[in-house]
């Protein structure tokens, strides 16, 4: 950890943090949310290792990424998060054509839009939690999640600028971060208004107390408004999307998920990974992983698995 480089690279109009360690073939890890660069920490050391050049931003947003627009949600639509990255490369990696790229949650959603829309950037895909999702042309994800869950779950309650990160300014960022990064639950996340979380969990096994405190102290910083604001553009992302209805993505991919991964149990969700619909839309589909035991935070809960899992793949090319 302690070789890992920290650099700032004036990237899309924004000043992004970015972590690096390695000399070789580049691999741009993608993180999620509530995460950092540090989610990739497992990764970044074990790739580095073996000759390649691991590089992990802090996303438009979060931890030391400076720049974004906070009070303006538009400004975090897919095309300024594939727009940073694009930037970002042509920044670091100028000499080479395509990188290897690795997602997670919201990063694994960036990572699919990055492939969709330049596949001439990207060597093979490794993502994390999230499947390929074709765009539904009839109704945004948003209305989506309000029709099965109604207005308590949490992408619904996340919304409305201001109301969650009141919410959770009375619970505490490290209650907040320790309950959200070890969560196991399969079944939905709610956020009844007013209520805070409901199930309270204890601080997870891979986490420790060491870890927790670093998301801690980039998220006080920060507060929450940045990784909340790529929920904002969830029905503007939808929008924009329409020239690309029943597209999908064209480069070599490997697909891992938890067990226990909310987004696996989305209802649907699992038919269309393993039943035809997946590989339909992501036709170079080589390998799907479950882990039998994982939740949503694979790569930091599972992580000697996930590193020979992502080097066995990317080896190949």
């Amino acid at each position: 950890m302690e070789k890992i480089q920290h650099k700032t690279i004036p990237v899309n109009g924004l000043k992004m943090h970015v972590a690096e360690l390695g000399e070789g073939p580049l691999v741009l890890f993608i993180h999620g949310f509530p995460e950092l660069w540090y989610s990739w920490r497992h990764q970044m050391t074990f790739m580095a290792e073996r000759g390649y050049r691991a590089v992990a931003p802090d996303m438009r947003g979060y931890g030391e990424t400076t720049g974004a627009p906070l009070d303006d949600p538009s400004k975090f639509t897919v095309f300024h998060l594939v727009g940073d990255l694009i930037s970002l490369l042509d920044a670091i990696a100028a000499d080479e054509d395509k990188v290897f790229v690795v997602g997670h949650d919201w990063g694994a959603l960036v990572a699919w839009y990055l492939c969709m829309y330049r596949p001439d950037r990207v060597k093979a895909l490794v993502n994390l939690s999230v499947p390929f999702t074709p765009r539904n042309p009839v109704m945004n994800p948003v209305e989506s999640m309000r029709k099965y869950y109604g207005d308590d779950h949490y992408i619904c309650r996340f919304q409305e600028p201001g109301d969650i990160e009141a919410e959770f300014e009375k619970v505490g960022t490290k209650e907040v971060l320790k309950n959200m990064l070890s969560f196991r639950d399969p079944a939905p996340l709610f956020f009844p208004k007013g209520k805070g979380f409901t199930n309270p969990v204890d601080r997870a096994p891979w986490l420790s107390e060491d870890d927790l405190d670093y998301y801690v102290s980039k998220f006080e910083q920060t507060g929450f408004t940045g990784g909340v604001n790529y929920y904002r553009a969830f029905g503007l992302n939808w929008e924009l999307n329409a020239p690309w209805s029943g597209a999908g993505v064209k480069v070599p991919v490997k697909f891992m998920v938890g067990e226990f991964d909310l987004v696996y149990h989305i209802p649907g969700t699992k038919d269309f990974v393993h039943k035809g619909g997946f590989k339909k839309f992501v036709p170079l589909l080589e390998d799907v992983v479950v882990l039998e035991g994982a939740a949503h935070f694979v790569n930091q809960e599972r992580p000697d698995e996930i590193n020979q899992h992502i080097y066995e793949f990317l080896k190949q090319f």
